[in-house]
């Protein structure tokens, strides 16, 4: 009678006297005990709490999806949309500016998603203050009037220079999105003000001392003007996901623009 009382008082919380985890139907080890899966594995857990699956790409879900999506697939980068992670951490103004002309692939790829508004207006502003001083004529006429006069009209060519920055990067955006891309406005535009005036940065620089029809002048400015057409359609050929033919297709407007506005004049 007493070892009948020991056995049962193994566990008197346990459902029908049996210790936890194990069952009338149970085999001698515990439940899982002689269902190891072949060679010695241990048994599939499905999607039990604490565990996990991993499927490769493309593969869908044998399982119906709980959230109601038709597939369960790993989702690939679409620059431009909201859910698409970003390319990298934001640059810096100075590491952006540097590494536009330094670095400008892994620049291009690493802002291609991030907003640049800031650097952008406030150096094509100052390209643009600066741009007057570049042609022959305005100059002597800005340099000849008095500062009260000469002041408003170095402004007001900054602000224009600034809006057409904005108007010629929205369309090179248009133009590679009815080309295919599918790259954001923002870090096009962005991208498109800041090498449209770094690039022309050192014509400028020679233009404020011997004149923008001085032949080094002109042949500087050629030359940048190849840089910035090879630096832009690298742009919109990675913030967008195009081939280079209509990269350089989506930039022709713009880059055709910036030559009868700051380099053709000169000649």
């Amino acid at each position: 009678m007493a070892g009948f009382e020991n056995r049962r008082g193994q566990d008197q919380n346990a459902p029908g006297g049996y210790p936890p985890g194990h069952g009338p139907y149970d085999p001698p080890g515990g439940p899982s005990y002689g269902r190891q899966e072949p060679y010695g594995q241990p048994p599939a857990y499905d999607d039990a709490p604490g565990h996990t699956r991993a499927f490769t790409m493309g593969e869908p879900a044998p399982l119906a999806d709980p959230y109601g999506y038709a597939e369960d697939n790993v989702a690939t980068y679409r620059a431009g949309q909201s859910a698409a992670p970003p390319a990298g951490p934001r640059l810096h103004w100075k590491p952006l500016l540097s590494g536009i002309l330094l670095r400008p692939g892994r620049t291009f790829w690493q802002m291609r998603d991030h907003t640049m508004w800031g650097p952008a207006l406030t150096v094509t502003f100052l390209y643009g203050l600066l741009a007057v001083f570049g042609f022959d004529a305005a100059r002597k006429d800005v340099l000849d009037a008095t500062l009260t006069a000469s002041v408003p009209w170095v402004v007001t060519t900054g602000i224009a220079v600034t809006l057409c920055g904005l108007t010629l990067g929205a369309v090179t955006n248009t133009l590679a999105r009815q080309l295919g891309g599918d790259g954001a406005w923002a870090p096009t535009i962005g991208l498109a003000m800041l090498i449209t005036s770094l690039t022309d940065a050192p014509r400028l620089f020679f233009a404020l001392f011997l004149g923008g029809g001085n032949g080094f002048v002109q042949l500087l400015g050629w030359l940048t003007w190849l840089a910035c057409a090879a630096l832009m359609t690298s742009m919109v050929g990675k913030s967008h996901d195009l081939p280079w033919h209509k990269a350089l297709g989506a930039s022709s407007i713009q880059l055709v623009a910036l030559l009868m506005l700051f380099k053709l004049p000169l000649i």
